[in-house]
């Protein structure tokens, strides 16, 4: 708690808000890349602290709000197969797909598991032989070494009715699509989390190659005002660089241990990613010495993603090219209690935080 207590200081906090606004110097375009960052920038109150001229956006890294329709719709294809278990995490269940969601098969009788670890899949596998159990594995770097340690224990225990099915993706190469997109964004908000696995290294190519500031940040107040502030910096002297405010928890080269189980359990490929189509090497599915474990191979699973139809500007907002309330559903239709879009399921998602804190503003 004291460590919680310091990085929640009020007076430290007016602080840091006096100084950004004291340093900054006409308009400033900031993008978050992490679901906990965007959740955390709207509990606080960040938005409101700041001056005019900060405009404050939410990328793709929610990996609900990314994870493609046609991947739902595949899994309730596998849920309604007769000794299939699907095994998921639970913000996983409301995301629509185009007939439905895996809480509704859930509710018709399809054998759909919540779980909180991927530890929890090996036991369901081992617990029900005769069903075939099918996890569902989203998410980043974050969760990537948890997932490959699971995968490979399946192996090495042999459990022949364990499956993976993947949509685990990357944050480097969506962040460089955010740039190449032109969405204006001169500074990101870097994920503390994802950097806690991979270190800093893995953002060097943005400032060097497209002039872009990066702070990786912590996700209480203190952090976040702070990282703004050191952005502003990097933009007003012209010197974008690759800064760890995260200290306490990021070191420059991330967890060696975690990443070289995701480099034993997984191979790079293309991966769909809402709002951006396709991105090579973006994504992470099982190597070929674990084909028998993959469910895409095993199942012989062909995703043909496309964006989603409709006034939903979910898209847009994993963009940075619309913000929540811009959206003609936003709070109407479209509500953490009837979600239309990915970003209104996941309570990381940009509309679900912008919705639950009524902050709507930059």
């Amino acid at each position: 708690m004291k460590i919680i207590d310091q990085f929640r200081h009020k007076e430290l906090a007016a602080s840091l808000v006096r100084q950004i606004h004291q340093e900054a110097k006409g308009d400033y375009t900031f993008m978050e890349v992490c679901g906990g960052h965007t959740m955390a920038i709207q509990q606080f109150g960040i938005p409101s602290l700041l001056p005019p001229g900060i405009r404050l956006l939410s990328g793709p890294g929610c990996p609900v709000c990314v994870t493609a329709r046609n991947y739902v719709d595949e899994a309730i294809l596998l849920a309604e197969r007769t000794g299939v278990l699907l095994a998921t995490y639970g913000d996983l269940l409301r995301v629509p797909g185009s007939k439905g969601s895996l809480e509704q098969s859930r509710a018709e009788g399809a054998l759909v598991r919540v779980i909180y670890s991927p530890l929890d899949v090996l036991k369901l596998a081992r617990e029900n032989p005769h069903l075939q159990v099918i996890f569902l594995a989203i998410g980043f770097e974050t969760t990537a070494p948890g997932n490959g340690i699971a995968l490979m224990e399946a192996q090495n225990q042999g459990l022949k009715n364990f499956f993976m099915l993947s949509a685990q993706k990357v944050m480097p190469p969506a962040m460089q699509a955010v740039v190449q997109e032109g969405s204006g964004v001169q500074g990101f908000i870097c994920p503390g989390h994802v950097s806690t696995i991979t270190g800093s290294g893995i953002f060097e190519f943005l400032p060097r190659d497209y002039g872009i500031a990066c702070v990786i940040s912590g996700f209480e107040p203190v952090d976040l005002l702070l990282s703004i502030l050191l952005l502003i910096r990097q933009i007003n002297h012209s010197q974008p660089r690759i800064e760890v405010q995260y200290a306490r928890a990021v070191k420059p080269e991330g967890n060696l241990k975690a990443q070289a189980v995701i480099d034993r359990a997984f191979d790079l490929t293309p991966s769909w990613w809402r709002g951006f189509g396709t991105i090579s090497d973006s994504g992470l599915a099982p190597k070929p010495s674990l084909a028998d474990w993959d469910a895409q191979r095993v199942f012989d699973i062909q995703f043909q993603e496309k964006e989603d139809e409709g006034l939903c500007r979910c898209a847009d907002i994993l963009r940075g090219s619309a913000k929540p309330f811009e959206c003609p559903l936003f709070g109407l239709d479209c509500t953490p209690a009837n979600p239309i879009g990915a970003c209104m399921v996941s309570p990381e998602g940009a509309c679900a935080a912008s919705y639950k804190y009524q902050n709507y503003g930059r």
